[in-house]
């Protein structure tokens, strides 16, 4: 199961939500004074929809909706970059939190694997990535997106990749999406040419998962607030 992403590009505008204001985060962030909670994809082109014939079929804005759909409305910012490593994450992760964020979707790592990374490494970067927003945003929640290394790496390897995310999500609090693309990878009919991205309708799917994990952190933070 091949996770990873293509080259560079530019993150993808804020979906869902209210009317846009004045941009902070991509091209759609929005200011501090918007009402909606405010929820960070930080990812790579699995999260910037790469591939697609419209920003609307990421699943970051299919997420969007199902909050809607919810009674949960949310201002989604979508920060996910082609190619992105859990380092070049950590590495703009100043210029995202120029606002306030409440909910942090984290999925990086894929190209880590791809590239046959250190995974000790992958997991410091993730590691710091929560840490470094709960200093700006202490009462921000987290969800930490699961990934696959290539098998082809070997079963030492995609066993030390595979238990990076739920040793970080334990240790950090984060709540755990244990594989983002749990029914898509690997399925040609929900991938796209290159079998590592999904079509639209992968993309629906990988929604649905995200979902599953992030509505009872919505539902807490609509209780708390």
């Amino acid at each position: 199961m091949l996770a990873a992403c293509g080259g560079d590009g530019p993150p993808t505008p804020a979906v869902g939500g209210a009317p846009d204001t004045p941009p902070s985060v991509g091209e759609g962030g929005t200011s501090s004074q918007d009402p909606l909670p405010r929820v960070v994809f930080l990812g790579t082109s699995l999260t910037a929809g790469l591939g697609l014939s419209s920003p609307d079929e990421a699943y970051v804005a299919r997420v969007a909706a199902l909050a809607d759909s919810a009674g949960l409305p949310i201002r989604a910012i979508n920060a996910g970059v082609s190619g992105e490593t859990s380092a070049g994450g950590l590495r703009r992760l100043d210029w995202i939190l120029r606002d306030p964020v409440d909910v942090l979707v984290l999925e990086l790592g894929a190209n880590d694997g791809l590239r046959g990374q250190d995974p000790t490494a992958m997991e410091a970067n993730l590691a710091a990535i929560i840490d470094r927003t709960r200093e700006r945003n202490p009462g921000v929640r987290v969800v930490l997106a699961g990934m696959e290394a290539p098998p082809n790496l070997g079963a030492q390897y995609t066993q030390a990749f595979r238990d990076v995310f739920p040793r970080v999500a334990a240790g950090h609090g984060a709540s755990l999406v244990p594989f983002l693309l749990e029914g898509v990878a690997a399925d040609p009919d929900l991938n796209q040419a290159d079998g590592i991205h999904p079509t639209a309708e992968g993309h629906r799917i990988v929604a649905r998962t995200v979902w599953r994990v992030l509505l009872p952190v919505l539902e807490d933070g609509a209780e708390r607030r």
